[in-house]
C-alpha cells in the first residue's frame, strides 16, 4: 500500500502508531486557499505500509485525524483504494464508481472541495 498523510491533518496530541511505515519522502508546500482557515503550508508524508496493516492504519488515522477541519488521509494498492477522515473510513475497489460517489459525498459534507477529491492519483514524488 502506498499512501499521503498531511501530517498538518492531526490533531494536536494525536498519534499514529502501531503500524509499520515507510517514509519514501517528505514534501512541504503552500496549501491552497482555504476557506476553513487552515495552515499556510501542508507537509505531505508519502509513505508505504503492508496491505495487511491497511485495516489497522486506517483506524489510526481515523482516531487521529482532526475533526475540526475537513481532512483525509488516503493509501491504495493497484486495486484498492482507502480514504480516511475523522472518525470515518471508506476501503473500496478502485473503478467501483458508485463507492467512489459515497466517499466524495461524504467529503464534500465536510467541506473538502473538488479540486482535493484527487485521491486515486499516485502519491506525489518530490
Amino acid at each position: 500500500m502506498r499512501g499521503v498523510l498531511i501530517t498538518e491533518s492531526l490533531r494536536v496530541g494525536a498519534s499514529v502508531t502501531g503500524v509499520p511505515l515507510q517514509a519514501k519522502s517528505i514534501i512541504r508546500f503552500p496549501s491552497p486557499p482555504d476557506p476553513f482557515g487552515g495552515p499556510p503550508t501542508w507537509t505531505f508524508l508519502v509513505f508505504e505500509a503492508a496491505r495487511s496493516d491497511a485495516e489497522r492504519l486506517s483506524e489510526a488515522f481515523a482516531a487521529a485525524i482532526d475533526a475540526d477541519l475537513p481532512w483525509y488521509a488516503s493509501f491504495r494498492s493497484d486495486e484498492e483504494m482507502f480514504v480516511v477522515f475523522a472518525g470515518r473510513q471508506f476501503h473500496y475497489r478502485i473503478g467501483d464508481a458508485a463507492a467512489r460517489a459515497e466517499v466524495e459525498d461524504h467529503a464534500r459534507s465536510l467541506g473538502v472541495p473538488d479540486s482535493q477529491l484527487d485521491w486515486e492519483q499516485e502519491p506525489p514524488t518530490p
